[in-house]
């Protein structure tokens, strides 16, 4: 069965710093892509950035420069480092994983909150 467990989320203050991980395990097959999404109160899920299996990094422009994003292969394991964090990047964050047979998987989310 496969499983995307997240963790990292919490309370920060604006200009802080958090890194959330994704953890996949359960999969026969090679992971594609892995990447993260966010939702905030009232919104669409929209896209926050992803790295394949080569390590070619994307990233959405509202993250451009504050955000990093960056997988272990050996450990199916994703890292999003988010830095100088703004109350509008509060969200739950989620992680995303698509496999080369072309299915994909979501993790439960996390909460991140920026707040003074």
């Amino acid at each position: 069965q496969v499983q995307l467990v997240e963790s990292g989320g919490g309370l920060v203050q604006p200009g802080g710093s958090l890194r959330l991980s994704c953890a996949a395990s359960g999969s026969r097959f090679s992971i594609n892509t892995m990447g993260w999404y966010r939702q905030a109160p009232g919104k669409q899920r929209e896209y926050v950035a992803a790295v394949t299996s080569g390590g070619s990094t994307n990233y959405a422009d509202s993250v451009k420069g504050r955000f990093t994003i960056s997988s272990d292969n050996a450990k199916n394991t994703v890292y999003l480092q988010m830095n100088s964090l703004k109350p509008e990047d509060t969200a739950v964050y989620y992680c995303k994983m698509t496999r080369s047979i072309g299915d994909a998987y979501w993790g439960q989310g996390t909460q991140v909150t920026v707040s003074s």
